[in-house]
């Protein structure tokens, strides 16, 4: 399995928004795409990214094709109204908490 973990800032005043969008479209969408959501966190207390999300998909080229897609780009482009300091990597899921 390989796991992409993703963060960010949700931008100030955006906030209801954020949470609407990303419960009723991006992770949908992200399971349609392939990308079974696995874990979200929100930092609440510390210097360090306000969400860490994290999905996996069976293999690399698959992740690899999804995240290439039109789909996907649309997808981020659209998260990217909500947020700020987008960043994500791709990793070998293991079965604990991952960063």
């Amino acid at each position: 399995m390989i796991k992409l973990l993703m963060t960010w800032d949700i931008r100030p005043g955006k906030e209801s928004e954020y949470f609407e969008f990303v419960v009723q479209e991006f992770a949908p969408k992200l399971v349609r795409l392939g990308i079974q959501p696995t874990e979200a966190w929100y930092t609440v207390y510390g210097n360090a990214p306000q969400i860490l999300t994290g999905g996996v998909t069976e293999d690399r080229p698959t992740l690899d094709n999804i995240l290439e897609g039109d789909e996907w780009q649309a997808l981020q482009k659209k998260l990217m109204t909500f947020v700020t300091n987008f960043n994500y990597k791709i990793v070998a899921a293991a079965g604990n908490f991952q960063l």
